[in-house]
């Protein structure tokens, strides 16, 4: 192969130089150097970067340490690996959490890719980044691809973007292994199969007495989850709730726009139950957290986990925390006579419409006032 066969070619495939080296030319007219090798009777690709910055020449030199490596009884990918400090998956997907945790509004959304990241992908955690393929990536997804469909398609997007990121660093090249159109979609059911369904929600006419039960586990998870029903709030805008958020005197709580879905300020107000319950939770408040809710850990919130794990505790698997916003919404819809637009606002949804929402100036506080104090009602039975 010439350098000017290199820089002109344009047929997509593999293009050989000899010795194992070829020039590889994707659909989209890029062009990189590949060395192919067999290690341990199975065939491998070594990338050795873009034709942009690498020339024949290098690619050459290239190729031939690698030959010299595995003539050695070494893996070539293996000594190239040591030699770049190239790091495991694990390492890389701690970076990528940290990079990326500034723009998430909630301590949730970073604890679920930390636990998607550390439990479910525990098995490639060890491998070197520039190890991990799509033989690897499916002894991850598999396992939980049909049984957990929604967190089997989070994870393989999370593990696509650290594999992103490794490239972009130099750790990796060629096409990323867990890139779904065009690759696991030959491999794994289709997106049809795998459609995302509503919350669990428990039925409206068991909630006030699924919610004494509650109320009888005198601990910060249960008035979490208390409270959560009460006020048909998300579970991070609960978990966060800080006590400067709190109006006694105004019977509201002001959730700022930063930690709201919509990014616009939610004011919440208060029924004489959820009242109460912050009386009980002021027992604790303490100077050293200024959370409603607080941790075990000193200034630190109630974990994301805490609300699951009350209700598996209680044997209640069968339903999710972010489904008592649709129990909320049904009754509402069913057993008031409140307008659409009273509830929509109570669950701090934005108005599609925008004619609509140009024209609806307030928020219905006074109105939503008397819907939570109504649903307040209905839950003590």
């Amino acid at each position: 192969m010439s350098a000017r066969k290199v820089e002109t070619i344009e047929k997509p495939g593999r293009h050989a130089d000899g010795g194992g080296l070829y020039l590889v030319v994707d659909k989209s007219g890029a062009r990189r150097w590949v060395f192919l090798f067999r290690q341990a009777g199975r065939l491998r690709e070594m990338g050795l970067g873009s034709c942009r910055g690498v020339s024949l020449a290098r690619a050459r030199e290239l190729a031939a340490k690698a030959r010299a490596a595995q003539a050695a009884g070494e893996d070539p990918l293996e000594k190239r690996s040591v030699e770049r400090a190239v790091p495991n998956f694990g390492a890389m997907a701690d970076d990528v959490v940290t990079a990326m945790s500034p723009a998430w509004k909630n301590a949730k959304h970073r604890a679920q890719w930390v636990m998607t990241l550390t439990t479910y992908a525990a098995a490639i955690r060890a491998t070197l980044v520039d190890r991990v393929d799509t033989a690897a990536v499916l002894k991850v997804l598999q396992p939980i691809w049909v049984l957990k469909p929604e967190t089997a398609s989070r994870l393989r997007g999370r593990i696509e973007k650290v594999l992103d990121a490794a490239k972009a660093k130099g750790f990796r090249s060629g096409e990323n292994p867990a890139r779904w159109r065009g690759h696991l979609d030959h491999l794994l059911p289709k997106r049809q199969v795998l459609s995302r369904g509503h919350h669990a929600a428990m039925s409206i006419d068991e909630t006030p007495s699924f919610l004494a039960e509650v109320r009888k586990r005198d601990t910060v998870a249960a008035w979490a989850l208390e409270f959560c029903i009460l006020t048909a709030a998300r579970s991070g805008e609960v978990l966060g709730a800080t006590w400067d958020e709190i109006d006694i005197p105004g019977r509201m709580w002001i959730v700022p726009r930063e930690r709201m879905k919509a990014s616009r300020e939610h004011r919440v107000p208060l029924s004489g139950s959820a009242l109460a319950l912050l009386e009980r939770a002021a027992a604790l408040r303490s100077h050293l957290s200024p959370y409603v809710f607080p941790g075990r850990k000193t200034g630190r919130p109630l974990s994301v986990m805490a609300m699951e794990m009350l209700l598996r505790r209680m044997n209640r698997e069968d339903v999710t925390v972010h489904g008592f916003r649709s129990t909320f919404r049904d009754w509402a819809s069913e057993r008031t006579g409140f307008s659409h637009e009273v509830c929509e606002m109570a669950l701090a949804h934005v108005v599609s419409n925008k004619v609509e929402a140009a024209y609806r100036r307030g928020d219905l506080l006074e109105r939503r006032r008397e819907l939570m104090e109504a649903w307040a009602t209905f839950l003590r039975g």
